[in-house]
């Protein structure tokens, strides 16, 4: 199974860089099986039946990029340098691990100030990343982020433009509640208020399980064999109440399906020991590729994704790999949105 197997063309134009607005108005591939036909997320009440799962990632995405100034003094008197910074997780002594653009700029004890009220001293480096310990902890350092810091957008569409105030709404679920992704669930972005309450009429059950999704998610691959791909770990939990309530739709009949490839992995993650889905909490490093024996998921939502990367490979052992061709293949002639703001598929094998 080689990289190239995973490649497609993909026109410019298609990869969005803004949302559908309302959120329901995006566009959704539905392929059933073989069967391909075209709809839109609002409506998925009538596609969905009653007794089914989604099961929804509650993560909330941090305004994880920071831009600030480091102040040195030296011979020549006073310089600074323009940094930037991207978080990516918190660590157990304290300190947060950082994308830091350009390392080089900063030293070891030296003090990065990104507002009035946030700065943080270089802890340490590995691996190209710092180590940055924040002037603030708690509460304090939340309200601090969130003004000094914007939504870490993926590097297509930030390439393409800044992040601004719209993006802290657009790039955050509906739901999301427990602060610490660096991105957003992004099939998720689809949902508002009167799509689940469409939905629950219908009968269609929701169970929220935690993924806090990383830096990592955009990490190419590098291996011609995929085989030997080393994903990065991302840390979630399935609850005891939700392992319940995912474990009793199975039981009676009903489909559990995923809303974005984090849930999927997530859940897949907490069924790998037994077969069976079971309270989970850890950091998962999962990689689901072609050949991949699902125990939990009946099916999936999610968005379009990179040629080449890890997610295309998700999907296309949900489906199959010719299957997947088929499906992006329509996708592109009949111009869906791209990525992360762009329309959602739902996959039923």
């Amino acid at each position: 199974m080689q990289l190239s197997d995973f490649d497609f063309d993909l026109p410019e134009r298609l990869i969005a860089t803004r949302p559908a607005h309302p959120r329901s108005s995006a566009r959704l591939l539905v392929a059933d099986g073989d069967n391909l036909s075209d709809a839109i997320v609002r409506d998925l009440p009538g596609i969905l039946r009653p007794g089914d799962r989604l099961v929804l990632n509650d993560t909330r995405v941090i305004p994880a990029r920071l831009s600030g100034l480091r102040h040195r003094t030296g011979a020549s008197g006073q310089t600074e340098a323009r940094i930037e910074a991207t978080l990516l997780e918190p660590r157990a002594d304290g300190t947060w691990s950082a994308l830091v653009k350009p390392l080089k700029k900063v030293r070891d004890g030296e003090v990065i100030v990104f507002s009035s009220d946030l700065s943080a001293e270089v802890a340490g480096r590995a691996d190209g990343q710092a180590f940055l310990r924040f002037n603030l902890t708690g509460g304090d350092f939340d309200a601090a982020l969130a003004q000094a810091g914007t939504m870490p957008l993926p590097p297509y569409i930030a390439a393409k433009r800044p992040a601004d105030e719209q993006d802290k709404t657009d790039y955050q679920t509906v739901w999301a509640s427990r602060p610490g992704a660096v991105a957003a669930p992004t099939a998720s972005l689809h949902f508002d208020e009167p799509l689940l309450a469409a939905l629950r009429d219908k009968g269609v059950q929701f169970t929220h399980v935690t993924l806090h999704v990383g830096a990592g998610t955009f990490l190419p691959v590098k291996v011609e064999d995929v085989t030997t791909h080393k994903m990065h770990a991302e840390w979630g939990q399935v609850s005891e109440t939700a392992a319940a309530e995912i474990a009793a739709t199975k039981a009676a009949g009903g489909r559990v399906i995923p809303v974005g490839t984090t849930a999927l992995r997530l859940i897949e993650s907490a069924a790998r020991d037994t077969g069976q889905i079971a309270p989970w909490e850890g950091e998962t490093d999962i990689f689901i590729y072609p050949g991949f024996r699902f125990h939990v998921t009946d099916a999936l939502m999610t968005n379009f994704h990179l040629p080449k990367s890890t997610l295309l490979m998700l999907v296309s052992a949900l489906m199959g790999m010719e299957r997947m061709q088929r499906v992006y293949a329509h996708a592109i002639a009949h111009e869906y949105r791209f990525f992360s703001y762009g329309d959602a598929s739902l996959l039923i094998p």
